[in-house]
């Protein structure tokens, strides 16, 4: 007898190879799943640490600025741009540079007397223009602010100190704070009676910030100085802060 062989048509073929396809991703879920279980039930560590480090500061911002009156508010104006004008000019003269020097706010409002049982009463204006500058010398600092108030700077509003490249002093922090991540780490694994396996996850959180904050400094009027005004710009403290999770295991 002679034996028939049957082919199945191109589309069968397909069908058949599409559903054997779809069989085999179905029977490698549960291994993806049992991975993941595996996971879920792993011991894991969750802890956070800081690290700081201290440097000496190398730039200074100051808010500086001048108040004006008069009758009207282009008297008013005009009289604080001409004081200004010198003001920057000293700023200048001191080795400031234009781009270390931005303004920061600019005003002008009506001065009222309030008589009571009256209504107010329109007394002239009063002008304010206030400057923003970085002093990148420190030895030049107090020299700066001196030199501005001589040119007619009427109030200096504050003090802050940085760095103008905070890097390093970062880097050295986050070393610190990974160091004391670990030994936290190792402490609670003892005490435990569990070992490290791996390091799951690591994150930072924190950064640069100036420190101490803007410190308030008085008004001051034109006068005559013997000697530059002291300033200290002390110690800085970089802080990073750090978060990991550990996987555990007897």
């Amino acid at each position: 007898m002679t034996a028939l062989t049957t082919r199945p048509s191109p589309a069968l073929a397909a069908s058949i190879a599409l559903a054997a396809a779809l069989l085999t991703g179905a029977t490698a879920l549960p291994a993806h799943a049992d991975s993941a279980d595996a996971a879920f039930r792993a011991t894991t560590l969750n802890l956070s640490a800081s690290g700081e480090s201290k440097v000496t500061p190398d730039l200074a911002t100051i808010t500086l600025g001048v108040q004006t009156d008069a009758p009207t508010a282009a008297g008013a104006l005009s009289a604080n741009a001409a004081q200004m004008n010198k003001v920057v000019a000293a700023l200048k003269k001191a080795g400031i540079a234009d781009r270390d020097i931005q303004t920061s706010s600019l005003n002008v409002n009506p001065q009222y007397v309030y008589v009571q049982n009256e209504p107010p009463k329109l007394n002239g204006y009063q002008a304010s223009n206030q400057v923003t500058i970085q002093v990148r010398d420190l030895t030049k600092l107090g020299q700066t602010v001196d030199a501005t108030v001589g040119a007619g700077a009427t109030n200096v509003g504050g003090i802050s100190f940085g760095l103008q490249d905070p890097k390093a002093a970062e880097d050295a922090a986050r070393l610190d704070a990974v160091k004391a991540l670990q030994a936290k780490a190792d402490l609670y694994a003892r005490a435990t009676g569990y070992k490290i396996v791996r390091l799951v996850s690591l994150g930072e959180g924190g950064g640069y910030t100036p420190s101490p904050p803007p410190m308030p400094m008085y008004a001051m009027a034109k006068r005559e100085m013997a000697d530059s005004s002291p300033v200290s710009a002390g110690e800085l403290k970089v802080r990073i802060d750090v978060s990991a999770t550990y996987e555990l295991a007897k």
